[in-house]
Order: C-alpha cells, then structure tokens, then sequence
C-alpha cells in the first residue's frame, strides 16, 4: 500500500529531487502542492504543475493565497515599515510561515500521513516549516530529504541526470524565491561575506533610465492608489513591483542572524515592498505622534523579528497587530516619489492630519498657541534636572 506524503512544491532544485527520489525509489504517493503567494504568472504555474506530473506526482494541487497573505500578514508589515535589520523586508521569511501554514491545513484535510519539504539543516525554512506542520497537522509524519542525506545542491543535480531528470547546473547556481513582497536570490557570492551578486543574478533588469514621478495614496495605512488610480492592495504591490523593477529599486543584501544562532547573507529586490515601506514611513513622520512612533517603532521590531523566527502563531502576534492597526487612523494622505536608476527620491506628502501643517505653530517661525514668555518658562522649568545633576560637579 502507497504511503501519502504532501511535498511542498516549488518547482526547484530541493523539491524536484524530493518528488523523484520519494516516487522513485521510496515508494511513496506523492501529492504536490503549491502555494503562490503572488510571486507566479498563471503559466508559471501550469508549468510547474506540468513538470510535477512529469516527475512523478500523484496529485497537484495550487493553493492562491495571495490576499490572505496581504490581509493576515503585508498590511502590518506595512503599518510596522518592518525592514529586518534596517534592509530586508521579510520577503521570504514572511512568505515562508504562510506557505508552511497553507500546506499543513490542506495536509491535514486530506489526512496525509507524511509532509515533506526540501530545506537544508543550515537554514531558517526548515523552522517554518516544522513548527507550522507540528501545530497545525499533528498526526503528520515529517520527511526532509535534502537535510537528513545532507545533500549538496551539485550532488542533488547528479542525482537527477542519473534519474535520466534534465536539470541545468547553472539553472542550480542560484536559489531564487518569487513572492510578491520580494524575492530572493542566494547563491555563490552570498556564501562569502565580500563578494556582491552579479547584475545578472537578479531576475529584473534595469529597463528605465529617464527619472519618473509616482504617488502612493494610503487609507488608513493601505495603500490604495497609485497615480491616482484605485486599486487594490495586491494591484497596487504587483503593479509598483512592475515600475520600481524597472529602474532596478530595492536591491540590496541582507545580513542577519539565523533562528539557528548562524549568520545568514541573501540577496534580493523588493521594489514594491521598499517603496512602500519607505513612503509609509514618510507619512507616519507627518500624521503621528512622537510617543506613538516611539512605540510603533519598538512593537514593529518585534513583530518582524518574531514573524522572521517562526512564531507568527504565537498570540502576543495578534496583541501586536491590534496596536499596528489602532496607530493607523490618520495614516491618510499621498506620498510623492521621484524613480532613478537604483534608487529613490521622497518628495513630500499631502495629508489632512499632517501636524506640521497645522494651525497652531510651524517650526521654526510662527506660534499662535503660546508666546516667547511661555517658551523661556518651559525652557527653565525643562532643563531644570540637568541643572541639578550638575550642581553636584
């Protein structure tokens, strides 16, 4: 009788390797399974699941989680301006939870007795994934195959041409993961700590010379114009992905400290993500306080740092995400932006709860709610523990 295993399925190198070697030689019924968080093209998606046939899949299935990976998870990252390390925007490592999550549910609704995925035993995925499949699909079985034979990525493409499996080395050379909150690209520069991805690594090319000014509107936090058109959330990120791609914004390399207690370096580009992320910023300067940005700040760094380290079902992640979103009640208004070759300009914003812009005093000129006696008062009476501190010297 054939063993069902549910294989996390993207397509690649690890996860081709697991279908063939489990089909072929472990006796399994393989079921893939897919989980486009936007980051795939509908023929993408039918040549992956095409290929999965070929190489010996039982079932395939996809799962289109895309707008609740924006509604359970983007929009705080958003609200949060999450950039892990002050550079990388959780492209994977948020993209990662919600896959593993998806695949354990539907291993659970078709009572798979094993679930497997093809992360090494050096990485952060493999996390992810465990975590998600023991909480969700207990009675679930894990198989990793690339970590327990601690396979290289070369000894994985001889396996497959002995299988009589095309696969390119130079197809192998990178390890790229599409989402539509970023993608990233590992490979051989990014083993060494002095040596940049080449222009040719990145799967968007710079196509745009001549500099372009765009508007993002946000509501509440969201955005949902660009341009002046409304869109939604998931348009709008897929679209702005499109324009910033095309004068190759958002690329840069990460550096950080795995769950695993290693460091970590990836490269990526995330246009979308760092346009946005760095426009709501801008925003929130203008519309917040300085106590609530203070906070935001902190409570952000944990979410993202939590999220990063697999603990998105933890539920001090949905205490947090209920300040994110209370912060953002007058996070309204249009953000300008100037795109150049590889990077960014931040214009300015025009919000109706843009506190420099109030009546009351404009920095540095005019002040109708008090006057110079009550400013040397404050003054006095504010620097009066220094003085203190001081007498003592």
């Amino acid at each position: 009788m054939s063993k069902k295993a549910v294989l996390a399925y993207s397509g690649g190198l690890d996860t081709s390797y697991c279908l063939v070697n489990l089909t072929r030689e472990k006796g399994f019924e393989v079921h893939t399974v897919i989980v486009n968080t936007g980051g795939f093209s509908k023929e993408e998606l039918e040549s992956i699941e095409k290929r999965a046939y070929e190489l010996g899949s039982f079932h395939h299935e996809t799962i289109d989680i895309t707008q609740k990976y924006f509604d359970d998870c983007l929009r705080f990252l958003i609200y949060g301006n999450v950039l892990k390390n002050n550079t990388y925007p959780l492209s994977v490592s948020a993209e990662r939870m919600f896959q593993s999550i998806a695949i354990a549910e539907y291993s659970k609704k078709v009572a798979a007795e094993y679930i497997v995925h093809g992360s090494t035993g050096a990485g952060n995925d493999q996390i992810r994934f465990d975590v998600a499949f023991a909480v969700i699909s207990p009675k679930s079985q894990i198989i990793t195959p690339i970590r327990d034979e601690r396979l290289t990525r070369q000894q994985e493409v001889n396996y497959l041409l002995s299988q009589g499996v095309e696969y390119s080395w130079e197809k192998a050379k990178y390890s790229i993961n599409v989402g539509i909150w970023g993608t990233s690209v590992g490979g051989v520069e990014t083993l060494t700590s002095n040596q940049s991805l080449p222009e040719d690594a990145y799967p968007t090319q710079l196509s745009k010379s001549e500099p372009q000014t765009i508007e993002i509107e946000f509501k509440k936090g969201i955005p949902f114009k660009l341009n002046g058109e409304t869109l939604s959330p998931v348009d709008l990120i897929q679209k702005l992905n499109e324009i910033g791609g095309g004068y190759a914004i958002g690329r840069d390399t990460h550096v950080g400290d795995t769950i695993l207690g290693i460091k970590g370096r990836v490269g990526f580009e995330a246009p979308a993500a760092t346009l946005i992320i760095k426009a709501h910023h801008l925003l929130e300067k203008h519309t917040l306080t300085r106590w609530q940005l203070l906070h935001k700040d902190s409570l952000a760094n944990w979410y993202g740092t939590l999220l990063h380290e697999a603990q998105y079902l933890d539920p001090i992640m949905r205490d947090i995400e209920a300040f994110l979103e209370s912060s953002q009640n007058h996070v309204s208004g249009k953000v300008i932006l100037k795109l150049h070759p590889y990077r960014f300009d931040l214009i300015g914003v025009e919000s109706p709860f843009d506190m420099m812009q109030s009546k009351i005093a404009t920095y540095g000129e005019d002040m109708d709610a008090w006057d110079g006696r009550d400013a040397r008062g404050f003054i006095k009476i504010f620097g009066n523990q220094l003085k203190i501190y001081h007498s003592f010297e």
